[in-house]
């Protein structure tokens, strides 16, 4: 796979969550497709579920990749995804707010499809705009008490 196939398939990847594509993107992800990033590692379909709950949980979802690299079978992309939280995700119930993410991705493409990604994001950056107690309420329910979030699942028909 030559470097522009592989940026290709990258980028679609992100362009198919945006649509919620989700057949698209089962397609584009191989079947041993792994995800780590932002303390997570999921499965194939957990990322995909996760990616609906995400896309569930904040309206008007826009991404900007101002920055890629190519080398060899990895492209690097850089994020900057702009919305509304009007949905609960990962345990946080809706706030309304306008948000901006930066972060950044690696994903792995052999023969047309993604077999991995790793993720950074700027979480603290995320916790300054919802706010402290926010931050500090998380925080408590997660690392101090160690509640378990369920593992994202797949929705099918969506």
């Amino acid at each position: 796979m030559d470097r522009d196939q592989a940026q290709k398939t990258a980028l679609t990847v992100s362009l198919a969550i945006l649509d919620g594509r989700w057949n698209d993107l089962d397609q584009l992800l191989d079947d041993q497709f792994t995800y780590t990033g932002d303390g997570f590692v999921f499965t194939k379909d957990e990322y995909i579920g996760f990616m609906q709950d995400m896309k569930a949980a904040f309206s008007d979802l826009k991404m900007e990749f101002p920055h890629t690299v190519v080398e060899d079978n990895l492209v690097s992309i850089r994020f900057i995804s702009r919305a509304v939280n009007t949905g609960k995700f990962m345990g946080a119930p809706a706030n309304r707010k306008h948000l901006e993410i930066h972060g950044i991705f690696i994903r792995e493409v052999k023969a047309g499809k993604v077999m991995r990604e790793w993720q950074t994001t700027d979480i603290l950056g995320i916790m300054r705009q919802i706010g402290f107690r926010a931050l500090l309420g998380y925080a408590i329910f997660v690392g101090l008490l160690k509640v378990k979030q369920p593992r994202p699942k797949r929705k099918n028909n969506v």
